[in-house]
């Protein structure tokens, strides 16, 4: 986009989720860096996004991964805790971007470092979509290491994200300490936990 400019693109995942943490990424890339499944990780499978992860990781001048936790998207709620995210992944990045490229068209100023919010940036710019896969595949390892802690979510699965076998099992087994409380956890009102 400038091609002066070192960009650094942003994405993160799990925003939808009941449960887990919510994950962010922030890649720079060479400039002229392209590949064939490259694109929104949302379109594409597990397998293409887990082939991809360590061709960006060793592929990109630099890239970070942070994440927050239920307690704290329950605490600032969940689109403050996607941008804190992203801001923790941006401050761990080795080299210091000059530009940011956001997915989406929300996001809070980094200090000293412009930024363009753009939406399904995903589908737009190489870096976001890079960023979306490691932020996706971090979250979905993590959330899969949690299953083994909690195992009748089916959080392997779904990834915390609110199916019908989800709600299910938190109407039978109640809420775990990974569950974001400030979330409508069940259909019916009379049967959330928050109130």
């Amino acid at each position: 986009m400038h091609p002066h400019l070192i960009e650094a693109g942003c994405d993160e995942a799990g925003r939808g989720c009941l449960a887990g943490a919510v994950f962010a990424a922030a890649v720079i890339l060479p400039p002229n860096f392209s590949h064939p499944l490259l694109t929104d990780s949302k379109q594409m499978s597990e397998k293409n996004r887990d082939l991809l992860r360590p061709i960006i990781e060793q592929n990109a001048i630099a890239w970070a991964v942070a994440q927050l936790n239920a307690p704290e998207i329950d605490q600032i709620n969940i689109l403050n805790a996607s941008i804190a995210a992203m801001h923790k992944a941006i401050a761990a990045l080795l080299i210091q971007p000059s530009f940011l490229l956001i997915d989406g068209n929300r996001f809070k100023p980094y200090p000293n470092i412009a930024h363009q919010c753009i939406v399904k940036g995903d589908s737009k710019y190489a870096s976001i979509a890079a960023a979306s896969v490691l932020a996706k595949t971090y979250r979905d390892e993590y959330m899969t290491q949690l299953d083994k802690e909690y195992p009748f979510y089916g959080w392997k699965n779904n990834k915390g994200y609110p199916t019908a076998a989800h709600r299910a099992a938190i109407e039978q087994h109640g809420t775990t300490p990974y569950h974001r409380l400030s979330f409508r956890l069940l259909p019916n009102p009379s049967l959330n936990f928050g109130d």
